[in-house]
């Protein structure tokens, strides 16, 4: 099902592409989803706008979808990608991530990691990243080459607007984000990123562990309408979160009921995931 050069290209740098992963009808169902999730949103959903226009929308992990979105998991190739790309004998569907950024003045999505807030270790971590329009190479997503394999950095609060490395536990257990945009102002080339431009029905998949951020949508891109499903497999463990920030703890804030039943670097499983393969 893959061709060994996309294996080649997640395990080295994180990040690839693949082309026509979707047809026409299962991209219909997904958008379908996705748009009913953005009118009935989660308790986790953010939203930022601008008079009577909506600019940006997030949600994470929506519980009213996760019935239907499981259902349709086991629908679509993700589950038999995953276990080939991994060489995993199980695959399970996480959750979804909805982004919305309409009418070009939305700016970029700060660099991170997933796994600074979500309590993720080891290799059989994936996510899928769909987008419902065409988008240019300029306003994709960006992916640090191979930082996945990298620093395991603090995560970003984002309570500061002025600084996106503000730390979200700052206690000094892990590193400080880099400011990966203000370095690619002073010098194009310090940083050695990935990004694909992107039709609908294409694919890109990337490792959560990569520093990675969504570039900003302009007059040439003004909509992106992205859905976001993550995948986990045989090879992937529960990573306590430093606990100095109480909205985290040890857990994160997804599935925390289920997440306060493991320990640091037991295997990640629990019956809420769907299992694919």
């Amino acid at each position: 099902m893959i061709d060994e050069s996309v294996k080649k290209a997640f395990w080295e740098d994180g990040a690839t592409v693949v082309r026509n992963f979707l047809d026409p009808e299962q991209l219909a169902e997904l958008y379908e989803v996705f748009q009913w999730n953005v009118a009935n949103p989660g308790p986790f959903v953010f939203r930022r706008l601008d008079g009577t226009s909506l600019q940006t929308h997030i949600d994470n992990a929506n519980p009213a979808a996760k019935e239907r979105l499981d259902e349709l998991m086991t629908r679509l190739p993700f589950g038999e990608f995953f276990a080939e790309l991994w060489d995993s004998e199980h695959v399970w569907y996480f959750a979804e991530e909805v982004f919305v950024k309409e009418n070009g003045a939305s700016g970029r999505g700060p660099f991170h990691q997933d796994t600074s807030n979500l309590p993720w270790a080891g290799p059989h971590w994936g996510n899928a990243w769909v987008s419902f329009q065409h988008i240019p190479k300029k306003n994709s997503l960006e992916v640090v080459r191979g930082s996945w394999k990298g620093i395991e950095y603090d995560g970003a609060s984002f309570a500061n607007a002025d600084d996106p490395t503000d730390p979200l536990y700052g206690d000094g257990s892990l590193p400080r984000l880099p400011w990966i945009d203000k370095d690619l102002e002073k010098d194009p080339d310090s940083w050695d990123l990935v990004s694909f431009e992107v039709n609908p029905g294409d694919v890109v998949f990337l490792h959560p562990r990569s520093l990675h951020g969504g570039a900003a949508v302009d007059a040439d891109c003004p909509d992106r309408h992205t859905l976001v499903l993550r995948f986990f497999g045989d090879d992937a463990k529960f990573r306590e979160l430093p606990r100095t920030n109480p909205r985290y703890v040890r857990n994160g804030v997804l599935f925390t009921e289920e997440m306060a039943k493991l320990n640091e670097g037991d295997p990640f499983r629990s019956p809420v995931f769907q299992q694919l393969v």
